[in-house]
């Protein structure tokens, strides 16, 4: 996912399904100078992580 992708997404009002190596996420915020995005699976919002844009998939 590019990174105007994923920040259209955050600033969505409605939920967007995106998914993480096939997890359904949510993402809370997008560093677009390092290309990550910060996000938790929607069943385990205290599993936050840092991870590459590219591993993100609109479902």
């Amino acid at each position: 996912m590019n990174s105007q992708r994923a920040k259209e997404i955050v600033a969505s009002p409605t939920m967007v399904n995106v998914a993480c190596n096939g997890v359904p996420i949510y993402i809370q915020h997008v560093n677009e100078r390092n290309e990550t995005a910060r996000i938790y699976p929607l069943d385990q919002p205290e599993q936050e992580q840092e991870v590459a844009l590219s591993q993100l998939t609109e479902t």
